[in-house]
């Protein structure tokens, strides 16, 4: 008879105990499960989805002619590429549309970049361009001896009267230290950056900016936001591929976050950078590093008292909404607000961020391009208050945007049916990505998706070569979208910035009949231009809002001057003005088809 030895006896009673211990686990586990207190009930008030009637919408004949060589833009943006394949050469584009002669048309500034030095010596120097626009659209290079001519590695701009004197002086961002030109008048700019104090760092990228008056003392300070730590050294320095041996460029995660610039205006033409002290700066709880990388960035009231917040479009980190609580610094609400993720709780590599209100001003969007594969967010507020909800997928927008690459946004009523419609521009960063992604491409085509109002089976549906012509599906490596009437004839024309390239001017064709009312403000105790002042207006029952405000999109500014469509209506019952200073201006019985200008009343 076989008996067991000691050892087999010894594994024989461990099995036994580890069954019995699994056993009594499961018992507890089940009982835990099965015999838990009854759940205390909470009733929560939540939002249901609006229910939407389908119903076919027809679309509207919107034609675009590419017009830029014919009306005298013969600009080239220049990124330094030379196959060193370093991460600036992906991200330039600026430029924007502002009055710089006070003339009542639009003038228009693009910002260069540059060649790598050492690279240029047969090179002729890369520098930004000014166009004078005549009032018809015809635009003549006036750059040489402006003072704007600067070469540096150039990004992106902000137009404003810092220093009240009646013109709109010119911020430039850069890899580098950044540019304050003060406007002279007849076409001159000067560079005060230093007297100002508005350089930042010299190991700064600064890449959106722009003016507001955080504070309602009447002048304006500057944002601007910084995207990564950068230098050449160290871009270099790593293993970027993309298939094989060859370079690739490199992903913002390899790169440390940066803190924004924030200047304030101390009223005798300098600044105080103030952004620790504001509230400015986020860090990471785990390493206390500074987590931004921002991209894009735009102001508006979303609380309703009388200042202007902040939201700022960052890649691959959570996107940040800074409430404005002067004279307290900035609270950050991006999380608590639904727009810092996507709805899965992922951070995206969001570019440019624009905001406008919809569904008859009823609701906020905040619009922000992301990466490939992630699809434009169209962040809503249905009731107007500080929780959104990303709706790009029922209305329209998600499915048709994920496979671009989106940097440049904007929200601009094209038809003039008083429903605001968006452009987006389009285009990779890695121009051998085909070859890795076949659904990808370098230069893509911009898109632009007409808003049906609520009563279509989407809300926002893609136009096609048949509404809109085939000059607009032109693939470029698209990155900034700006845009004003540059014609005067009433309706909203737009520029697209091309990395690398030559930009595409779009003169608006559409010959729909539909009147329009364009309102430009003249402030005094809320500077000049009145950044910031909000415009709303009633015809036939209908309301629509505005908020004057040229920051908007990737790298750009767009006019001052606010257009409303009107579609069919004939008279404006009722239009006011909120002025940034707490006034008011109230009209009534405005007449259509105008460019009303109007005063900010004195104080009382």
């Amino acid at each position: 008879m076989n008996r067991p030895t000691p050892l087999r006896q010894a594994f024989r009673w461990s099995a036994i105990g580890l069954i019995v211990l699994a056993s009594l686990a499961t018992v507890a586990v089940l009982g835990s499960y099965y015999f838990r207190p009854e759940p205390q009930v909470v009733e929560q008030t939540i939002r249901t989805a609006a229910t939407r009637q389908r119903s076919d919408v027809e679309l509207p004949s919107i034609p675009l002619n590419e017009i830029s060589r014919a009306a005298g833009i013969d600009f080239r943006h220049v990124s330094g590429a030379n196959g060193a394949k370093l991460l600036p050469e992906t991200m330039g584009g600026g430029g924007g549309f502002f009055d710089f002669d006070n003339d009542g048309d639009q003038d228009l500034l693009l910002v260069n970049s540059r060649h790598w030095p050492g690279d240029d010596n047969e090179a002729a120097p890369a520098t930004s361009a000014l166009y004078e626009n005549d009032g018809t659209g015809q635009f003549t290079d006036i750059s040489a001896g402006s003072g704007l001519d600067i070469t540096a590695y150039g990004m992106g701009c902000a137009f404003g009267d810092y220093d009240g004197d009646g013109l709109t002086d010119v911020y430039l961002t850069s890899v580098g230290p950044n540019f304050l030109f003060r406007n002279l008048g007849a076409g001159k700019f000067e560079d005060v950056t230093a007297a100002a104090g508005v350089a930042g760092g010299e190991d700064d990228w600064g890449t959106s900016c722009g003016w507001f008056d955080y504070d309602r003392d009447g002048d304006l300070d500057l944002f601007v936001c910084n995207y990564v730590v950068w230098s050449r050294e160290y871009d270099e320095s790593q293993s970027f591929k993309l298939v094989g041996n060859e370079r690739a460029y490199g992903r913002p995660q390899s790169f440390g976050g940066t803190f924004p610039l924030f200047f304030e205006n101390q009223g005798d033409g300098t600044f105080r950078e103030i952004a620790e002290e504001a509230g400015l700066w986020v860090r990471n709880p785990s390493t206390d590093g500074p987590v931004a990388k921002s991209l894009g960035v735009t102001f508006f009231d979303f609380d309703n008292d009388q200042d202007l917040d902040i939201v700022v479009a960052n890649d691959t980190v959570p996107n940040f909404l800074f409430e404005n609580r002067f004279p307290e610094p900035f609270r950050e609400i991006g999380m608590s607000t639904g727009v810092a993720f996507d709805i899965d709780g992922n951070a995206r590599g969001a570019m440019g961020v624009d905001i406008g209100a919809i569904r008859n001003s009823e609701a906020t969007a905040i619009a922000i391009g992301n990466f490939s594969n992630e699809m434009t967010a169209f962040y809503v507020s249905p009731e107007g208050d500080l929780f959104f909800t990303d709706e790009a997928v029922s209305n329209g927008l998600g499915p048709q945007t994920r496979l671009s690459l989106t940097f440049g946004v904007a929200f601009l009523d094209l038809d003039l049916d008083g429903r605001l419609d968006l452009l987006t521009a389009n285009g990779h960063l890695e121009n051998e990505i085909n070859r890795v992604l076949p659904s990808q491409n370098y230069e893509q085509e911009p898109q632009l998706f007409w808003n049906a109002g609520q009563q279509g089976v989407t809300e926002y549906l893609l136009l096609s070569e048949t509404e809109l012509g085939d000059e607009f599906f032109h693939p470029i490596v698209g990155r900034g979208a700006t845009y004003a009437d540059i014609d005067s004839d009433g309706d909203v024309d737009f520029l697209l910035t091309n990395l690398n390239g030559e930009p595409e001017l779009f003169r608006n064709q559409q010959q729909l009949g539909h009147h329009w009312l364009r309102v430009r403000l003249r402030g005094t105790a809320s500077g000049r231009e009145a950044i910031g002042a909000r415009i709303e207006i009633v015809s036939d029952g209908q309301i629509q809002k505005r908020v004057v405000m040229p920051t908007r999109g990737y790298l750009t500014q767009s006019e001052l001057v606010a257009t409303f469509g009107l579609e069919d209506a004939t008279k404006i019952e009722r239009l006011r003005v909120d002025w940034p200073s707490g006034r008011t201006t109230e009209l009534s019985d405005v007449s259509v088809d105008q460019v009303l200008e109007i005063q900010e009343p004195a104080a009382e």
